[in-house]
């Protein structure tokens, strides 16, 4: 599943464009391109034998405190895409991800981004990376 990336994890899934995430020309809204990102780092950290519903769970969550995006090519209905997620840095209270979203069929290049995450307590206030988390890095 995941495969070390540098001293970090990188990992793929692959995903269906569905008909509610496209505009009236049957092009990704988007706004959707967020909700594969995030799909892409939960399933990076479930890779890794953690889920997001336990860290929250023990009080820690991962807000995303930066986001960018380049849209380079349209994706349609119908179209299955591959998705990297890759950390690319981790920091004592951070984690940042690069994303590459291509279509499956001709490898097409759709859009990259990254985004931070920072990790925060119930209260909102910075919290230091638990070290479940930090054996992201420890392969």
């Amino acid at each position: 599943m995941a495969e070390s990336y540098d001293q970090f994890e990188t990992g793929e899934i692959e995903i269906r464009v569905r008909y509610p995430e496209v505009d009236q020309m049957g092009v990704l809204h988007h706004s959707r391109y967020w909700i594969y990102f995030e799909m892409g780092r939960t399933e990076l950290l479930r890779a890794t034998g953690l889920t997001y519903r336990d860290i929250e769970a023990s009080g820690v969550f991962l807000a995303v405190s930066k986001c960018s995006c380049k849209y380079i090519a349209s994706a349609f209905y119908d179209d299955v895409l591959i998705l990297k997620t890759m950390v690319t840095k981790m920091g004592a209270a951070r984690i940042d991800h690069a994303y590459e979203l291509r279509r499956k069929e001709d490898g097409m290049l759709l859009a990259t981004a990254e985004t931070t995450l920072a990790c925060v307590g119930r209260d909102g206030k910075v919290h230091p990376l638990p070290d479940s988390i930090r054996k992201y890095n420890q392969d």
